[in-house]
């Protein structure tokens, strides 16, 4: 994914929250509401904007932000790691909460979003930044994932090996603001862009009835 840089400005959207009073026979403050607990997991699947369009449509995904993983330059740019010299993958950090969705269910939800046999890119995306990547936080996670893969690669439903590593997560940066939300904040440039890459035709052709598709 090439894009030459947008001078449109990002509307970022402020949430309020009104709090009432509570009114009854005793005047004693109410608790405070138990804190969500929330958890990170990140992901490289090709160009980030549609690896956001996937896990926004998530169940329990609270949010998603582009960005850049796995490579050895501080706080590298987009121009940076487009050049493919600084060892990051496009990537997507996922907050969710695993109340609703598992760490397990997101990788398997991966699997299905991209393609998982191709290492030198993603789909139209070529070079190392649009690898495949699974960066795990934590031992649990990197377990989990690591079971999964190993289940896939033994049920032989493909002729060949997974392609995508699994990892240990590394410091994330987070992707100019012209990124975030780039699927639904220039819908039809993306729309566009995600059939002329192919990735819904390619998704079809490797799960066939089970591809989850942006047509569907």
């Amino acid at each position: 994914m090439r894009l030459i840089p947008l001078s449109a400005a990002v509307i970022v959207a402020a949430v309020s929250f009104a709090v009432s009073p509570s009114y009854g026979a005793s005047t004693a403050a109410s608790p405070p509401a138990a804190a969500e607990t929330l958890s990170v997991a990140t992901f490289a699947g090709g160009c980030f904007w549609s690896m956001e369009y996937d896990f926004d449509k998530v169940p329990g995904v609270k949010s998603t932000t582009s960005g850049f993983m796995g490579g050895h330059t501080a706080n590298p740019t987009y121009a940076q790691v487009s050049s493919g010299k600084t060892g990051h993958a496009e990537s997507v950090q996922v907050t969710y909460d695993p109340k609703v969705v598992s760490y397990g269910q997101l990788v398997d939800y991966y699997w299905h979003h991209v393609d998982l046999l191709d290492s030198g890119g993603q789909f139209c995306d070529r070079g190392d930044e649009y690898r495949p990547v699974i960066f795990a936080h934590t031992p649990q996670q990197k377990q989990i994932a690591q079971q999964s893969k190993a289940a896939l690669d033994q049920s032989h439903r493909f002729s060949t090996p997974i392609a995508v590593e699994i990892v240990d997560a590394g410091p994330f940066t987070a992707a100019e603001d012209y990124h975030q939300n780039f699927h639904s904040n220039n819908e039809a440039y993306y729309k566009r862009y995600r059939v002329g890459c192919r990735r819904d035709a390619r998704l079809k052709e490797i799960w066939g009835e089970e591809a989850d598709t942006a047509a569907h």
